[in-house]
């Protein structure tokens, strides 16, 4: 597996995960890549790489930690801070937010999901769920800052997440090939296929959302921001596009792994080029 971490202020990396995971993927496609990157780092100065990595089809689990706030400078409202939220300073965000989910799934992100880093429960399945995934796998996680952005009048606050939470569904993981043994005890369930073969199953509570709906997913999203609700679970998914290795027809063994015979024209070879163009 190929892990990189750019939410913890490494200004090397600052806003490059997705080109730099993007090249390492065209490197060598046979690792498994998960990134972790913050809310600053995807909503603000990488957040063109963000959208580029997407539209692609890069596969590699992309986790943001979202707090609405930049750490570094004491408590500075970052691009997805809500609108009319309060700063610890007591400044009030006259910005709309950015919202990364909706952003990822209308450049064509086929497994979206947001959850709250309180929830474990959810929070395991929905990366399991993107570990089978073909594409692009975006995490949008909900993540209290309890230094700058804990206090009241704060929309990502500790209090506050846990009191505007609403489920989408409860999410259980289903392995290949593996028979379904779970018991569930009410609502209808949706059962979401991965391109692997195994499954991501869906129990309807409160709302009737089908996730391979992008329409719905998007007005859902719509919805959840003017209601100032944070909407968890599984937003969208689906799996008709084609990953970026088989959009480039790269071969089947890892670029970083070719032999030199492989990768360099012999001198014959390179005097003929030359030959051609004098």
């Amino acid at each position: 597996a190929y892990f990189l971490d750019e939410s913890h202020g490494f200004n090397s990396v600052h806003g490059r995960m997705a080109p730099i995971s993007t090249g390492a993927y065209l490197a060598n496609h046979n690792l498994v890549y998960i990134g972790v990157s913050g809310d600053g780092d995807s909503a603000s100065i990488g957040l063109g790489n963000f959208l580029h990595m997407v539209r692609r089809h890069v596969p590699m689990i992309y986790i943001i930690e979202n707090n609405g706030v930049y750490g570094l400078t004491k408590g500075q409202f970052s691009a997805t801070a809500d609108k009319g939220s309060l700063s610890k300073g007591g400044v009030i965000n006259q910005s709309e937010p950015i919202d990364c989910c909706a952003l990822a799934i209308q450049m064509g992100c086929e497994y979206v999901a947001r959850t709250f880093s309180g929830d474990f429960k959810q929070l395991g399945p929905l990366i399991k769920g993107a570990l089978s995934h073909t594409g692009t796998a975006l995490i949008d996680i909900v993540s209290p800052c309890i230094t700058f952005n804990n206090h009241e009048g704060s929309t990502k606050s500790l209090a506050y997440a846990k009191s505007h939470e609403e489920q989408l569904h409860e999410i259980g993981f289903v392995p290949q090939h593996e028979p379904i043994t779970a018991d569930y005890d009410a609502g209808e369930i949706i059962k979401i296929d991965l391109p692997d073969g195994s499954s991501i199953l869906l129990k309807k509570l409160d709302r009737n959302h089908n996730p391979a709906n992008k329409l719905k997913a998007l007005n859902l999203l719509m919805e959840a921001s003017e209601s100032q609700l944070f909407l968890t679970g599984l937003i969208y998914c689906r799996s008709d596009t084609n990953p970026i290795e088989d959009q480039l027809n790269l071969v089947d063994e890892s670029l970083a792994t070719l032999p030199e015979s492989m990768l360099r024209p012999p001198p014959e070879k390179l005097r003929e080029v030359m030959d051609s163009l004098s």
